[in-house]
């Protein structure tokens, strides 16, 4: 799956002329913690409510309410954003991104194109698409087997299942160090006693079943 399939387009903006209350206000009407900073269409920063916060006066701060507000209004997002952009192509798989937000420690990335910000992707979006690609949340029966990790495995496996006229619909592999590997299958099924036995009947072993009605 590609980021495209799964980012967010046209996400809420900011322009780096702005001021700290703008951003706030925009991040408290959209329930957002980040926003892009775009100008001229084109992407030169990142704002969150944690550059925010680093910025504005403690709380212990001798100004008064007035003297903070005054402040914050004459602030510029320019002044306050991250210009260390980490960025990721539409096109690129939903992978490459896990693997960019992993190593930098990131929960967000822009999505641009062709140096144009069409979207945003975030650790969230990771995650639905992990869950989506499990099936977990789909009717069905899932189970996990665990198989030895050698060539022909795999065929083995769905044959079995074909014979009884299943229908795969999802597979994941998790490959062990023992040389043993536990396989996820989802089934479009309920019934799937007799799959289970022939299953077992072959040495394999199912080590976990959940239906969901």
């Amino acid at each position: 799956m590609f980021v495209k399939n799964k980012m967010t387009g046209n996400p809420f903006t900011i322009s780096p002329d702005q001021t700290i209350p703008e951003a706030q206000e925009i991040m408290m009407q959209h329930n957002v913690r980040r926003l892009p900073v775009v100008k001229n269409g084109k992407l030169v920063g990142i704002v969150s409510k944690e550059d925010i916060e680093r910025y504005s006066p403690s709380k212990a701060t001798a100004l008064s309410m007035g003297e903070i507000t005054y402040l914050l209004s004459k602030t510029k997002i320019k002044q306050i954003m991250s210009k260390h952009l980490i960025t990721v192509s539409p096109d690129a798989l939903l992978e490459e991104a896990a693997i960019l937000m992993r190593d930098n420690d990131v929960g967000f990335l822009p999505v641009v194109d062709d140096g144009k910000l069409v979207g945003i992707i975030t650790e969230s979006d990771i995650f639905d698409s992990f869950i989506e690609l499990l099936g977990f949340r789909e009717q069905g029966t899932r189970l996990t087997i665990e198989a030895i990790d050698e060539p022909g495995i795999m065929s083995n496996l769905t044959s079995i299942i074909g014979e009884y006229g299943a229908n795969i619909t999802r597979v994941a592999v998790y490959r062990g160090s023992t040389g043993k590997s536990a396989i996820v299958v989802s089934l479009n099924s309920f019934n799937t006693a007799e799959i289970e036995k022939a299953i077992e009947e072959h040495g394999f072993t199912i080590l976990y079943k959940i239906q969901n009605q």
